[in-house]
């Protein structure tokens, strides 16, 4: 186990992908430190989530290669898929399911025995605050307990490399913080975990690594403090992106 703890969590080598005329993804390699917090930022249409997808086995790149703590994603899927957990934004759940129901249907998936999955689900149920809402149809949740119920799945066959595409997009304050407090504490543990959002401020307070994408291509990638420099993360994001205008708004707007 000692030499696991070098070795990077995952690593993305030249990973390319086109969709028809466009190059979503164009050649993008990272190495992910095993026990860090990572941000993906970019924006819209940067190749964030093609990115992800085709790290952990969702999406086959037509270049390249990623491996998960060693074991190729597309040469050994099984033994992959076993390490880490996704919450992808926009994938579509069983959701006339209940909350308990898609959280044992996932750990029974992941090859737990039932006894283990029963355990593991009463404590995420538990620990997002869920309890009240394990007997409802999860298509009657919330956009932010949705949000919840799909990290449950990703947590309960405990993977060593947790990925979340806008974990926080319609999740409230409070729950936010909680899920914060969670992977803080995943981390913490050894686990390592990938963030894509658009917040800056939340990538800067959470992660402790980070990587600018935009175009297809990696831009800036390090440690938050070696690629913020000395302005904020959003700054330097918007510095290396480009497309700030300094607009005022037309005259009409204004009610001075």
């Amino acid at each position: 186990m000692e030499t696991l703890t070098h070795q990077a969590a995952v690593e993305m080598r030249g990973l390319a992908k086109r969709f028809g005329e466009k190059i979503a993804v164009n050649g993008i390699s990272l190495s992910i430190p095993a026990g860090s917090c990572y941000g993906l930022v970019g924006p819209n249409g940067a190749g964030k989530t093609t990115t992800l997808s085709m790290a952990t086995g969702l999406l086959r790149p037509e270049f390249g290669q990623a491996l998960i703590h060693g074991v190729d994603v597309w040469a050994q899927p099984t033994e992959a898929k076993q390490l880490v957990g996704v919450l992808a934004d926009g994938v579509k759940l069983f959701d006339r399911l209940t909350g308990e129901q898609l959280i044992t249907y996932n750990g029974l998936l992941s090859g737990l025995d039932a006894e283990t999955v029963a355990r593991r689900c009463a404590d995420l149920l538990t620990m997002l605050d869920l309890n009240d809402a394990r007997n409802t149809l999860v298509v009657d949740y919330s956009a932010g307990m949705t949000k919840k119920i799909a990290l449950a799945c990703a947590l309960v066959h405990a993977p060593r490399v947790l990925v979340l595409d806008e974990p926080f997009e319609s999740v409230d304050p409070v729950s936010a913080a909680n899920i914060r407090d969670i992977l803080q504490g995943f981390v913490r543990g050894g686990g390592t975990v990938i963030v894509s959002s658009h917040s800056m401020d939340l990538v800067q307070r959470m992660c402790d690594h980070v990587a600018v994408i935009a175009n297809g291509r990696v831009l800036a990638a390090g440690t938050v403090a070696e690629v913020r420099g000395e302005s904020t993360l959003e700054d330097r994001f918007v510095e290396l992106v480009g497309g700030r205008q300094h607009l005022e708004g037309p005259s009409w707007l204004n009610q001075a």
